[in-house]
């Protein structure tokens, strides 16, 4: 199952920003699903990339970020805890919106063999929508589970997962649908 690998987008997250809140309450409901695939492809030997903002800290580890979120951080300490990234998970910092964009995510993927992607986190209508963009435009195959993603409001999050399904080509069936199992074995078919 290496050709796949699960990108956590910004789902550690300081939530700290004007009008947060509906943002905030949106990922606590994507997070069970972020986290059941999250579990899954551990088990199965499948990547999991954290793709994160790094909120200015140009100097710090990814354990020093996660501390930072957990330390101070009301809206976001909870899930910082809650998914913070294993020893066997990779972190990659992104300094705009695409998980693509000026990051090492385009070096690593080809050197862990993988062609098909699962995106989860937030937003849906921003970094989401523009890391699949970027992953489409290099050929990954995608899967955008609508239940692991979370937008400002329920209305921008399914035009993006619209623009991700229509245009795009991704797979978005939710994860109550569909198990990474299923979405890796159906897509070596094909």
């Amino acid at each position: 199952m290496a050709d796949a690998a699960l990108l956590i987008i910004d789902m550690l997250n300081r939530f700290d920003f004007e009008d947060a809140r509906p943002l905030v309450q949106a990922a606590y409901r994507a997070a069970n699903a972020v986290e059941g695939l999250r579990d899954q492809a551990r088990a199965a030997d499948v990547p999991v990339i954290y793709v994160n903002d790094n909120y200015g800290q140009w100097q710090s580890t990814p354990d020093q970020l996660i501390e930072m979120l957990i330390g101070d951080n009301p809206e976001g300490g909870e899930m910082a805890r809650r998914l913070a990234p294993g020893e066997q998970d990779y972190f990659v910092i992104k300094p705009e919106f695409s998980g693509f964009y000026a990051t090492n995510l385009p070096a690593i993927l080809p050197r862990l063999g993988v062609s098909r992607l699962i995106l989860t986190g937030v937003a849906a209508d921003i970094c989401v929508l523009f890391t699949a963009a970027d992953a489409h435009m290099r050929e990954y195959d995608l899967w955008v589970p609508a239940d692991a993603v979370a937008g400002v409001s329920p209305e921008r999050a399914a035009w993006a997962i619209d623009i991700m399904r229509d245009t795009l080509s991704a797979e978005v069936a939710a994860t109550t649908d569909l198990s990474l199992a299923d979405w890796i074995q159906r897509q070596s078919k094909d």
